[in-house]
């Protein structure tokens, strides 16, 4: 019984990278098949196969169509406003440009957590190139810092769709994973950052291409940075807030003032609420139209759509396990030889990641065969943000020719194969394997903590 389990696990995976690689098929399909393929071979019927896959859709899609469609009409809105540029050059003008690297890591941390990663790189890439121009040091002086501070909070911090939809299928409190996924992304982006940076511009010399199509931007005409900051950090700080209120962390005694607080601090209560700071504030306020930005945050949704499916296939497959009783299978397999469930969420979404390009496909696949075993088990909130972070690591690592964003780079940054591979490759698998440092040291700290 155990050999077929394992054997149906294993060939949902292979049939799901046949798809996606050799048939090109699209993620969302790909993955219904492999889960429906799984369960048959599992031992289920063909109604209990349906009954699961609406299950499974249903249990995952309720937060993450929510909070990602949310997250992604606020990240349009600050993204036709100019608000990473305001970022950018604020904290450029405080550290000075001597200290250019460290302000376009701070950058990218800080834009992408609204804004997709590709949207905020195109946007902030004329930034890297002004740089590269004055300086005359290799633009990877400048690049490798602001794609490691996008990179690292597009796969760590929600409000992002990656660490969303992973959080929602293992359960974990959203508030945690911000707070865990900022005190592990810190420090790698640092490391693969500002460190990796230094180093490979020492050893790859590339100038900025041609600049004829990058228009200059008129910062008189950006939002006031304060603006910017107060409206990204509302969602962020509001979270965070209901989750030391609900975990006891912050006493509240009063059971209204408790509810209320709960209230205010779940996520679609303050990705609302940001939202409609950024209508008006960087929207009406500064003379857009209701209409324009109704265009704008209805041309959000398309990304979004994508991911939301994504992740209901993603539950998909982690329900098949559930119900077959695999995913209980796997847990006893893993707890035989002794391996850490930190360690096989890593490695799961690495492997993954490696073989078929895709993060966000890297991250619901492996968090989907992670889900099942976490049911005998009595993690706190702390773990379950790092066992998210663990993921999102592994999902991050050894970017190479199967995946979009190398192509991106390459492009924008003039790069041939070989320099990119030098470059932003080793630049994610170092964030990769740092992250994956990171969740473990924390895992340790909060379970002799008991947080």
């Amino acid at each position: 019984m155990e050999i077929n389990l394992l054997l149906a696990v294993l060939s949902g995976i292979a049939v799901l990278l046949t798809l996606i690689l050799y048939f090109r098929i699209p993620a969302f399909i790909a993955l219904l098949i492999a889960s429906m393929f799984s369960g048959f071979l599992a031992g289920l019927n063909g109604p209990e196969v349906i009954a699961t896959v609406q299950e499974g859709m249903a249990s995952t899609l309720g937060v993450v169509a929510t909070i990602v469609g949310l997250g992604a009409m606020f990240g349009a809105i600050l993204e036709r406003s100019g608000g990473a540029m305001a970022v950018a050059g604020f904290l450029t003008r405080k550290l000075g440009e001597n200290r250019a690297p460290l302000s376009l890591v701070m950058t990218g941390f800080i834009v992408a957590i609204p804004v997709f990663f590709d949207v905020a790189f195109i946007i902030l890439i004329p930034l890297v190139y002004a740089f590269q121009k004055r300086s005359k040091r290799s633009i990877l002086y400048y690049a490798i810092p602001l794609l490691a501070g996008l990179a690292i909070t597009h796969a760590f911090i929600p409000p992002t769709p990656g660490p969303v939809a992973v959080a929602e299928i293992l359960g974990a409190d959203l508030g945690w994973v911000i707070a865990i996924g900022l005190l592990a992304g810190i420090p790698t982006a640092l490391v693969s950052g500002l460190l990796f940076g230094k180093y490979i511009a020492r050893k790859i010399y590339v100038s900025s291409p041609d600049l004829t199509e990058h228009a200059t931007v008129d910062e008189s005409t950006l939002p006031g940075v304060g603006a910017i900051f107060s409206i990204i950090g509302v969602p962020i700080v509001l979270i965070l807030f209901g989750t030391l209120v609900k975990s006891g962390m912050i006493p509240i005694s009063d059971a209204a003032m408790l509810e209320w607080i709960q209230w205010i601090g779940h996520p679609f209560t303050a990705l609302i609420l940001a939202n409609l700071l950024a209508w008006y504030i960087l929207g009406i306020r500064r003379g857009f139209s209701a209409t324009e930005l109704l265009a704008v945050t209805s041309k959000s949704m398309a990304p979004a759509g994508t991911i939301i499916l994504l992740t209901g296939a993603g539950g998909v497959f982690k329900q098949v396990l559930v119900n077959t009783g695999a995913g209980t299978m796997l847990a006893e397999s893993l707890t035989g030889i002794g391996m850490p469930m930190l360690l096989f969420a890593f490695v799961a979404a690495a492997l993954i990641r490696m073989i078929q390009g895709s993060a966000t496909v890297a991250m619901i696949t492996a968090s989907g065969l992670v889900a099942p075993l976490l049911a005998n088990t009595d993690l706190s909130g702390a773990q379950l943000g790092c066992l998210v972070i663990s993921i999102a690591s592994g999902a991050s690592i050894l970017s190479h020719v199967n995946d979009s964003g190398f192509w991106l780079v390459k492009q924008y940054l003039g790069m041939t194969e070989k320099q990119t591979l030098q470059s932003w490759t080793l630049m994610t698998t170092i964030l990769a394997c740092t992250g994956f440092v990171m969740a473990c040291v924390l895992w340790t700290v909060v379970r002799f903590a008991k947080v």
